[in-house]
């Protein structure tokens, strides 16, 4: 019977090989990631339901769910319409600088996190900042040391990449398309929206997901320009790093699981979403 179930999800192949190469994902994908995800659910289950949801669901770390979700779904948003915009200039014109700008998109990518944060820290401070001091004395915003910075960093670090999943759909794009709707009358935000649009979604929803799955998990570049004040501008994984150097490992495996589960609810609705957005420009197509 099991032989009759793998053969039915088996699609032809010209390559031999799929039990042993199904064994082997299987296998890996265990290793690398169920186990290790297994781990944090034992850890926190052996708290105890009460002593769970005081670690778990306490005042701090409720703000620090909602100071990371918030802030890294709002800098996936902008990410994926700057993105949009930054992938769109760089394959449909040419310009002096082009590949050097083009190069510098990957800077988030190379960049040590420590590095981006203190140079972010650096640049927003409210007392000698290139940026910082301008925004705090005109339009007394103050960024580091805030929500504001949290959110900055991780748009920093998520542009890569939205730009890197949008370049290689707009490059295969054939002009024709566009030409056809201009002909037949058709506005230059009508073919965008009606034309260019649905066939970027899939592409533009992946991006979105790459970038709010990196925020989530992000660290490095985040404590520096926070100020990381309890209830204010502390993220889950400095709240996780606090408790583990507490030596409060249960609490720590708590507040991750919940993480986990929240980060993985909104990552499959997005990963529907995405589904459904493909299918559809199939469709049209």
């Amino acid at each position: 019977m099991a032989r009759g179930f793998f053969s039915s999800i088996r699609k032809p192949s010209v390559l031999p090989g799929f039990g042993p190469a199904l064994g082997f994902a299987l296998f890996y994908l265990s290793l690398i990631v169920l186990i290790p995800l297994a781990g944090v659910f034992w850890k926190s289950a052996q708290l105890g339901w009460h002593d769970f949801v005081l670690a778990a669901f306490s005042p701090r770390a409720l703000a620090a769910y909602r100071l990371t979700l918030v802030a890294s779904l709002s800098a996936a948003i902008v990410n994926s319409v700057f993105g949009l915009l930054v992938a769109w200039v760089l394959t449909r014109y040419r310009f002096p600088g082009r590949r050097i700008i083009d190069g510098l998109v990957d800077l988030p990518f190379a960049l040590p996190t420590a590095v981006a944060g203190i140079s972010l820290s650096a640049l927003f401070s409210s007392n000698n900042g290139w940026l910082g001091k301008p925004l705090m004395d005109w339009l007394g915003w103050k960024v580091a040391y805030t929500p504001s910075g949290v959110f900055i960093a991780l748009v920093f670090i998520g542009l890569p990449f939205v730009v890197r999943t949008l370049q290689p759909v707009l490059e295969d794009m054939e002009p024709e398309a566009e030409e056809a709707a201009s002909s037949l009358g058709a506005t230059r935000l009508q073919t965008f929206v009606r034309v260019l649009f649905p066939a970027l979604g899939p592409a533009l929803l992946t991006g979105f997901a790459l970038a709010f799955a990196r925020a989530l998990g992000e660290y490095g570049s985040v404590i520096f320009i926070a100020g990381n004040l309890p209830m204010k501008s502390e993220i889950v994984p400095l709240l996780i790093m606090i408790q583990l150097a507490q030596f409060k490992v249960g609490a720590a495996a708590a507040i991750a699981a919940v993480m986990l589960v929240a980060s993985f609810a909104l990552l499959l609705l997005i990963n529907i979403l995405q589904r459904w957005a493909y299918r559809r420009s199939s469709a049209d197509a």
